[in-house]
């Protein structure tokens, strides 16, 4: 979002004055629900969250690119001159200035625009989504035919986050026309929802829809049936400190044992009486060498060389040293397609929303919703899962299937398997853009729990983890990688004696010993 580039300090200090003077209403009766959209989650790809065509509400407003729509709007706004039965543009206007209050609390963000300007935006962006939904066409006498053909661009831009307008002021629009809005415009919303959802299901309209507060409040509800979740919501703090408590205490285990094959390797060099073996025992027992050994291990352990051959060798996870964080926070543990196809798990698609995601241990089946996935998906998936994260208190429901099927899906091979079962439908140009749009969507706002989901990823690692190729696998992985460290913990070894040797032989001129001597 593009920050103002002057503030009216007057302005501000008069709108302060007006609000204090105002009769005082419950905070929670007009809560915000349009908000900007999280640092994290706009950061990772900021084109999904910013207008490129038309501009909806005051928070993009003022883009110069996004001026050329502006026409179409004042097209849309005489069209609804022409049916206000003798009442005039302006009147409009004045019953939106009216509802300022309600207007700005609404917006999660201070508007710097006076009253005047807050209301003409509001009539002309309403006008426009009006003329955009299938409300009414008086030329078919109230069929539901969109009045406007938009293209897909504009369509992505009208459910974005921060692009997004009260539905109340367009019900408060059709009221003009003395027609049975609420009918009318839930009915527009459905066939709207059907088509820009991804998911392929049916809306069914409730008592509740009619006081959604924007185009992408009503999706999300329909995605997501508030009524049918019993997940509760989880904080990981706690868990994020016993895994780091857990990772020292491994750590020191790990370099306890390193300690101890040292120790056991001195002891055995001691009880040789071999000449070689004495002369190096000798060397080894020289005051440079018990300074050496008597550092602390964790100030040796330290040290760059040793570091580096620690992590690398004595890391129970060959990516832990530098992707551990991102693995913790970004991903969650669970086998890819590819993965659990070769164990015997197969996919079969449902038709409904996320909360049909289920396992069956029994069959060995993984049940997904079907996902159409074309060239607008990926900015709709991005913005519920943003509109998510800002106004759910709750389970982050939505936002923990993305992190579902971003975790099985790896490689265009594991795009093409669910394709193939049909649980993805993909129009985009190829697998491997699909499998790069769901690699991509690894961030997330704050860390929960869903009931439903993290049952069927805890049964799917159990399946995954019990079975006995993936035992076998994981023990010839643990003794295959357990022989090169011992490999590799001997040769650091030889390599440390034999330039200790080297240091020893330059101060002391072993040259000149006669080791012959002594057999």
């Amino acid at each position: 979002m593009i920050p103002y580039s002057i503030f009216d300090e007057r302005r501000w200090v008069i709108h302060i004055c007006q609000t204090l003077n105002e009769e005082i209403e419950d905070e929670t009766a007009n809560p915000a629900t349009i908000f900007n959209v999280p640092k994290t989650l706009m950061a990772n790809n900021p084109d999904c969250f910013v207008p490129r065509r038309v501009a909806l509400g005051p928070y993009h407003y003022l883009l110069p690119e996004l001026y050329e729509m502006q026409k179409y709007k004042i097209v849309a706004a005489k069209r609804i001159q022409r049916h206000l039965q003798g009442l005039n543009f302006q009147h409009l206007v004045d019953q939106f200035k009216s509802l300022e209050p309600r207007i700005r609390a609404c917006y999660h963000k201070y508007l710097d625009l006076n009253g005047e300007t807050l209301a003409w935006m509001m009539a002309l962006d309403a006008s426009f989504l009006f003329e955009f939904l299938p409300v009414y066409d008086p030329k078919e006498d109230g069929s539901l035919r969109r009045a406007i053909k938009c293209p897909n661009a504009v369509v992505r831009d009208m459910v974005m986050l921060e692009n997004q307008i009260p539905l109340s002021l367009v019900r408060m629009l059709g009221f003009q026309f003395s027609l049975p809005i609420d009918d009318l415009l839930l009915s527009a919303l459905r066939k709207f929802c059907e088509e820009i959802s991804p998911f392929k299901m049916e809306v069914e309209i409730n008592v509740q829809d009619k006081d959604r507060s924007h185009l992408l409040d009503f999706l999300y509800h329909k995605i997501v049936d508030k009524h049918e979740e019993t997940s509760e919501s989880t904080e990981h703090q706690e868990d994020h400190s016993n895994d780091e408590n857990e990772d020292e205490r491994k750590s020191f285990i790990k370099t306890s044992h390193v300690k101890t094959l040292l120790d056991n390797i001195w002891s055995f060099i001691t009880k040789l009486n071999k000449a070689p073996v004495s002369f190096l025992y000798r060397v080894l027992i020289s005051k440079p060498i018990k300074v050496v050994l008597n550092l602390p291990w964790t100030i040796v352990t330290s040290l760059p060389g040793v570091k580096f051959l620690k992590q690398k060798c004595f890391s129970q996870n060959p990516n832990e040293a530098t992707n551990g964080e991102y693995s913790c926070l970004d991903e969650i543990p669970i086998p890819s397609v590819t993965e659990l196809s070769k164990i015997g798990v197969g996919f079969s698609p449902t038709n409904g929303g996320i909360l049909t995601v289920s396992f069956d241990e029994g069959n060995f089946i993984l049940h997904l919703p079907t996902i159409t996935l074309d060239v607008s998906t990926e900015v709709v998936l991005r913005n519920l899962v943003a509109y998510e994260a800002c106004n759910v208190s709750g389970p982050l429901v939505f936002g923990r299937y993305i992190e579902l099927m971003n975790g099985i899906i790896d490689t265009e091979g594991d795009v093409k398997l669910l394709r193939e079962k049909g649980i993805i439908c993909n129009r985009l140009k190829s697998d491997k853009e699909v499998a790069k749009m769901w690699n991509g969507m690894n961030k997330r706002v704050r860390m929960t729990k869903v009931g439903n989901l993290d049952k069927v990823i805890e049964d799917v690692n159990r399946c995954y983890n019990g079975n006995w190729r993936v035992k076998v696998g994981k023990v010839t992985k643990a003794l295959v990688f357990g022989a090169w460290q011992f490999v590799i913990l001997l040769v650091t070894v030889l390599i440390l004696v034999l330039m200790s040797l080297q240091a020893f032989c330059s101060v002391y001129k072993c040259g000149h010993i006669d080791i012959s001597s002594s057999y």
